[in-house]
């Protein structure tokens, strides 16, 4: 059992079963009153009798006011199990300009995007991949703030949920521990929480980064090497969740 205080409890993280009841009655698309009627669990849930789902996106930038989603990735899982066969991966047609920067990312080329749908034309399949599970991610202000906004241009409402955020938690091990007189003399850098070295820390392979569905494995297998090493299965969602 991870013995590092939870950062979240305090700051304001929603009551969420209560909160997807709200948004619910609220909501006024339809595809949004389903995800909502599909209920949040407890916070008390056990992190092993969670259902999960590792969420990523490619964009054309990291600011979600000026930039958009290209592609998804979804893989459902647990804290024992990675259900490879029931994930998703798509290519969307950003509403903003896909930038040329952007391509030499995630290799998303002008002619995939010409070809490919508008969020609101996958909307339903997404969110039904997304009811009743909660969303894990490797730093939670990408994918939820930029699905927020994308709904927001479609929709004119935007989208609440709770994550798992695997960059937190890795933040909790390393990034609050004061450097020591030996870490100073050696001028050792500070402990980096970038997917990709953090799966190295837990003897996980190397994947290429840079594709939904790959880096949402890639988020799903850390998670559990996290559970593995730092929790147990009783800890409840309330320790973890934002």
């Amino acid at each position: 059992m991870s013995q590092n205080t939870p950062d979240n409890a305090a700051s304001g993280t929603p009551e969420w079963p209560t909160r997807f009841a709200e948004l619910a009655q609220s909501a006024q698309d339809t595809r949004l009153i389903r995800y909502y009627s599909a209920g949040c669990v407890s916070g008390d849930t056990p992190i092993g009798d969670t259902s999960m789902v590792s969420l990523d996106f490619e964009t054309t930038g990291l600011d979600p006011t000026f930039h958009s989603i290209v592609s998804i990735g979804l893989v459902p899982f647990d804290a024992q199990r990675i259900r490879c066969r029931e994930s998703r991966h798509w290519i969307v047609r950003p509403v903003l300009p896909l930038h040329r920067e952007s391509v030499t990312f995630h290799g998303i080329t002008h002619s995939e995007i010409s070809a490919a749908p508008d969020l609101r034309e996958i909307l339903d399949e997404v969110l039904e991949a997304l009811a009743g599970k909660i969303v894990v991610v490797h730093y939670r202000s990408i994918e939820r703030q930029f699905l927020d906004q994308a709904l927001r241009w479609r929709l004119n409402e935007g989208i609440e949920f709770p994550v798992i955020d695997t960059m937190a938690l890795e933040a909790r091990l390393h990034r609050n521990k004061r450097p020591g007189l030996l870490d100073w003399v050696r001028k050792r850098k500070p402990v980096s929480i970038r997917l990709a070295d953090s799966r190295t820390r837990y003897g996980l392979p190397y994947y290429a980064p840079h594709h939904a569905l790959t880096d949402a494995l890639a988020t799903a297998e850390l998670l559990q090497a996290q559970l593995q090493y730092h929790y147990s299965p009783e800890t409840p969602l309330r320790e973890l969740w934002y």
